[in-house]
C-alpha cells in the first residue's frame, strides 16, 4: 500500500501532465477544460491498469511491449478509441463555428487544446495518460501480491486518483470555493505573464529535478 501511493505521487510528476495543467489554466474556460482532461485521464489509465492487473497476469506485460493483441486488449483499447471519436464527432460543428468566429483571435495555449475545447482535452486526457514507468511498476507489483480483484481495483483506483492530483485539487477548490480558485487562477495568469523567461527557466530547473526525483524513487522501489 505505501509503495503504491509513493509510486503515485512519482507518477504525478508527469511533464505531459505538468504541461497541460499549465496551459488549461492560461484559458479562460479552466474548469471544464481540466474536467473533460481529467475523465479522459480516467478513461485510460484505469481501464488500462485494469486490463494490465486482470487479462495480462503472470504474462510479463508490465516488463516487456506484447506483439500481439488478446481479445481482451482488443475490447479495452476498442472502447477507448470508440468514446474518444465519438466525444470528437460531437463537438464538430461547435468546433467549426468557433474557427469560423475566433480563428485569428485564439492564443497558443488555445490553438494547443484545441481552441479550448473540453472534448478535445477529453481526446488529449485519454491519448496522453498510458501507463508510464511508475504506473507500470505499481502494476508489476500488484500482479506479483495477487489480492484479490476487489483489492485490485481499489489499489489500481487509487493509484489514479493519486496521480491526478494536479487536475483534482483545482477541481476541488471550483466546487468548494469557486471564486478564491477563479482569484488564485486569475493571479497565476498574471504572474506567469509578468515572469515570462524567468518563469520558464524555473520552471525548466523545477521539472528536471523532479524528473531525476521521480527516477530515482523507481530504481529504488523496483
Amino acid at each position: 500500500m505505501g509503495t503504491t501511493v509513493v509510486l503515485a505521487l512519482a507518477a504525478m510528476l508527469n511533464p505531459t501532465l505538468l504541461a497541460a495543467v499549465t496551459l488549461m489554466m492560461l484559458l479562460p474556460d479552466t474548469k471544464r477544460l481540466m474536467l473533460g482532461y481529467l475523465l479522459g485521464s480516467y478513461l485510460t489509465s484505469i481501464g488500462v491498469g485494469l486490463l494490465i492487473a486482470f487479462s495480462l497476469h503472470g504474462s510479463g506485460a508490465t516488463e516487456s511491449a506484447r506483439t500481439t493483441l488478446t481479445p481482451a486488449e482488443d475490447l479495452v483499447f476498442g472502447a477507448i478509441a470508440v468514446i474518444i471519436g465519438l466525444v470528437l464527432r460531437s463537438d464538430l460543428g461547435a468546433d467549426r463555428r468557433r474557427r469560423k468566429q475566433e480563428s485569428e483571435q485564439r492564443s497558443w495555449a488555445e490553438r494547443m487544446l484545441g481552441g479550448g475545447s473540453p472534448r478535445v482535452a477529453f481526446a488529449l486526457g485519454a491519448l496522453l495518460s498510458f501507463p508510464g514507468a511508475s504506473y507500470l511498476v505499481a502494476l508489476h507489483r500488484l500482479v506479483q501480491l495477487d489480492p484479490g480483484a476487489g483489492p485490485t481495483v481499489a489499489l489500481i483506483v487509487l493509484f489514479c486518483l493519486i496521480q491526478a492530483a494536479l487536475l483534482e485539487a483545482p477541481l476541488i477548490g471550483y466546487a468548494v470555493s469557486p471564486e478564491r480558485t477563479q482569484q488564485a487562477v486569475d493571479g497565476f495568469r498574471r504572474w506567469l505573464s509578468e515572469k515570462g523567461r524567468r518563469t520558464a527557466a524555473m520552471g525548466a530547473i523545477v521539472l528536471g529535478g523532479l524528473l531525476l526525483l521521480r527516477g530515482l524513487l523507481e530504481l529504488v522501489l523496483q
